[in-house]
């Protein structure tokens, strides 16, 4: 079974990284709450370095492959800033929710603790999990062509726009410029 965190040895690096709604609940779908997710990542990539390779909102959670020299901090600040908009937006149209994203302390907790953060170190990973995440949509039935999908990175009419994988050397892959 995969860690639930990402190791402090390797916190600097490209990872595939599954982030799930507390109890798998439906409720990304409705309200402009992916919108919410893209801002968010948005921002982190106009301002805290993050490179945002793949991705896919689905109803309950979502998928992304992303790099940065603090993959920790990330998901510590995505998880909190974008819990707290969930909470101000769920507060405003669906109250009664709430109760279902209120732990035993009382307190608001919406995403599931585990984020699955798999290290991505070969080319052949990263071609499997990106192909995992483009054709997640397909796989649940909503849409018959991954590019479909709008809040993915196979539909390149979405707001949040992937960046260049071809930008990153894999480990154990020569650098440009060196012969193949």
């Amino acid at each position: 079974m995969p860690s639930i965190r990402v190791s402090k040895k390797e916190n600097c690096g490209v990872y595939f990284l599954t982030i799930t709604v507390k109890n798998w609940y439906y409720v990304l779908d409705r309200y402009y709450r992916w919108n919410i997710l893209a801002n968010s990542l948005g921002y982190l990539k106009e301002n805290k370095n993050l490179k945002l390779y793949a991705f896919v909102f689905m109803i309950n959670h979502i998928h992304l492959i992303v790099s940065s020299e603090d993959i920790a901090g990330f998901l510590r600040d995505f998880k909190g800033f974008t819990a707290k908009e969930i909470y101000k937006n769920i507060q405003k149209t669906e109250p009664n929710l709430l109760k279902i994203f209120t732990n035993e302390k009382g307190e608001f907790e919406f995403w599931e603790k585990t984020n699955m953060p798999k290290i991505i170190e070969t080319e052949e990973f990263y071609l499997q999990k990106a192909s995992y995440i483009n054709d997640n949509p397909i796989k649940k039935e909503y849409v018959i062509e991954n590019n479909h999908w709008y809040w993915s990175s196979a539909n390149k009419n979405c707001e949040l726009k992937a960046d260049d994988i071809n930008d990153f050397i894999f480990p154990g892959m020569k650098g440009s410029g060196e012969d193949a």
